[in-house]
Order: C-alpha cells, then sequence, then structure tokens
C-alpha cells in the first residue's frame, strides 16, 4: 500500500535536504506543499518534477481528504511545508492525523527546524525548553498562553515575524518581567546572527526568520518575601533544626551561612 511521507526541507540554505529526503521526493507520485511558488526553486534545483498540490492553513481539511483518498488509490504522497519540518508551526497535523485514523502508513523523513538550531545557535543552558511556535493574534490570548508558561523554569521559545518583533518584546517585558532574550536570524543563511539581550532594552534588527528563547524563570517563593530571620523561623516551624534551616536559607537567598547564623542567633532552638 502507498503511503504518506512527511519530509523535512531546509530551513534557508538549499544544501541543507538530506539524501533520503532527495530520494523519497523523486520517488513520489504527489507533494503537498504549503505553498507551490516556494516550494518550486527547491525541487527545480534538485530536478524533482512530481505533481504538486497546494495544502495550506486555509485548505488543510477539504485537501488532507484528497490527499488520503489518493493514497489509497496507491498514489505515494510526499509532505512539505516552506522549510523545517510539517506540523511544527506549519500545516501538516490534519493531514497525518486523518491519515493515521484511516489506517495510511506514515513515514517521517526528518529534517531541520528552526527551533532545535536556535536552541543550540543561542549556547543557552536548560534540560529542555516550552516551545510555543506563533503567539495567538489577539493579546488577551498571547497574555493568557504567557501566563501559563512564565514560572516554569524552562526557557520559551517562540516564532515572530520581523514586523511583530518590537511588539512581541514589548508584551513580553509587560508579562514575563525583565529577562535575557537570544533572537537568532536568518538560521543556515548567509547572514546568520544570534544577538543576545534584554527584554528591557531590547534592541534587534527586524529582518529575516526569527526565533526568540527568553531564559526561564521558577515562581517566586513565598518565602523570599519574609526576613533572613522569619525565613529560618519558618523552616524551624516545619521541623528542621536549627542548622537545616540556616543551611536551607542561605541556599534559598544566596547567602554566605555565617550571615545567615548570625541574623538567626536570637532564635531558640529544642537543642539549644
Amino acid at each position: 500500500m502507498a503511503k504518506l511521507y512527511i519530509v523535512g526541507t531546509p530551513i534557508g540554505n538549499l544544501k541543507d535536504i538530506t539524501l533520503r529526503a532527495l530520494e523519497t521526493l523523486k520517488a513520489v507520485d504527489v507533494i503537498a506543499c504549503e505553498d507551490t511558488r516556494h516550494s518550486l526553486p527547491l525541487l527545480t534545483h534538485y530536478g524533482i518534477r512530481a505533481r504538486l498540490v497546494a495544502y495550506h492553513k486555509f485548505n488543510e481539511a477539504e485537501c488532507a481528504e484528497r490527499l488520503a483518498s489518493a493514497i489509497e488509490s496507491g498514489q505515494n504522497v510526499a509532505l512539505i511545508t516552506d522549510a523545517g519540518m510539517p506540523s511544527i508551526s506549519d500545516p501538516g497535523a490534519e493531514l497525518v492525523s486523518l491519515c493515521r485514523a484511516r489506517g495510511i502508513e506514515c513515514e517521517i523523513v526528518p529534517g531541520p527546524t528552526a527551533v532545535a538550531s536556535a536552541i543550540a545557535l543561542s549556547g543557552i543552558k536548560a534540560q529542555g525548553f516550552t516551545f510555543l511556535g506563533f503567539l495567538p493574534e489577539k493579546k488577551a490570548d498571547k497574555v493568557a498562553l504567557l501566563s501559563k508558561t512564565a514560572h516554569s523554569g524552562l526557557p520559551l521559545a517562540l516564532y515572530v515575524a520581523p514586523h511583530d518583533l518590537a511588539k512581541t518584546a514589548a508584551l513580553l517585558l509587560e508579562v514575563l518581567g525583565d529577562r535575557t532574550v537570544h533572537v537568532a536570524r536568518e538560521l543556515t543563511k548567509m547572514y546568520e546572527c544570534c544577538v543576545t539581550t534584554t527584554l528591557s532594552n531590547f534592541e534587534c534588527v527586524e529582518k529575516g526568520e526569527i526565533v526568540m528563547i527568553i531564559e526561564g524563570e521558577d515562581e517566586p517563593s513565598p518565602l523570599n518575601e519574609l526576613s533572613t530571620e522569619e525565613h529560618v523561623k519558618r523552616y524551624m516551624d516545619e521541623g528542621l533544626s536549627k542548622k537545616e534551616a540556616i543551611k536551607r536559607t542561605a541556599k534559598d537567598l544566596g547567602l554566605p551561612k555565617n550571615e545567615v547564623y548570625a541574623q538567626a542567633l536570637g532564635i531558640a532552638s529544642e537543642d539549644e
């Protein structure tokens, strides 16, 4: 039986396409493209002549049905987008979901993604990240989404159109507070760069495809609202020894243990 091939394409430099992707695109009967005009230069460059079908967010449901039926009739179909992996902030999920529901085999032919490339280029140190794609159009929806992920402790990664860059930075500052932000632009192209700045003093050229990576921040601890002495006492009230409470408080506040001990001298403990 024929298959659906989910094929990653270059995010900038045409040489980033894989040998397997080229073999697949040359072998299939139909290539579903996000924008046939955008994909044609890539396909022409590599001598790929399969029939092209436009598959984009405005015709996803209708086109998914036609493509699934084509596969069921024996035609192999490759799904690509303008750049990167289908379904990653691009059309594709509707077709893949439909094919899986109808028992059509789906095969992944992986390629580059802008978000993974930007994370690697930024040098940010974290155990993972939260990918938000493009933010919603309405400000209320943007604020709601950012608020849910603001204090996960993980960096936030999002795609931004160049004309929305300054406005997005201002909104991030409003919702998240001041944070370090890495802005990756023109990935894999001639003018590739990654700028590190802050949301309060944001500066970046508004040009090219953009990925923003905002440093993560944990939920503020209510203990941080207390004085050092109150902080120690709170831990002691929870059953810790004075020594352990001082140790924990020093770690929470980033203070030397002897400084915390000096401020906690007036607190009596059971072992004193």
